[in-house]
């Protein structure tokens, strides 16, 4: 199973925005596992066009801080499965999502009224 992750390669933490991220981590998890990963940018795409692009590479799921309602439905859209409102490290996302430990908050969006922040942190990494 394939996952991706927005990323900020400066950190190795989860990127908040979805829409803004530009490079993602890509990890191959078989068997409860992580066996392989890769930084990889957002070739390009807004976030509209990232959802598809993201399945265009086989990810089936994707770990994500918060994100707008354009953001939702082109993830529903693209057929992925996210799990948003998290933060931290990426890597221990993920360690934690191939045992079946991490949990999502779906509150966790971002909503464009016309302010911009530049530091989200609407969510959590919740440990299970």
């Amino acid at each position: 199973m394939k996952v991706a992750v927005t990323y900020e390669k400066e950190t190795g933490n989860i990127f908040q925005h979805f829409g803004k991220t530009q490079y993602f981590k890509i990890y191959q998890i078989e068997d409860g596992k992580i066996v392989s990963s890769e930084v990889i940018d957002n070739g390009g795409n807004g976030h509209h066009a990232l959802p598809p692009y993201l399945k265009s590479l086989g990810v089936e799921t994707l770990i994500l801080g918060n994100r707008g309602q354009g953001a939702v439905d082109a993830i529903t859209a693209a057929g992925l499965k996210e799990l948003p409102g998290i933060t931290g490290s990426a890597d221990e996302a993920v360690e934690l999502f191939a045992k079946g430990e991490l949990k999502p908050n779906f509150d966790a969006k971002c909503d464009h009224h016309g302010e911009h922040h530049e530091n989200h942190h609407h969510g959590i990494l919740a440990r299970g």
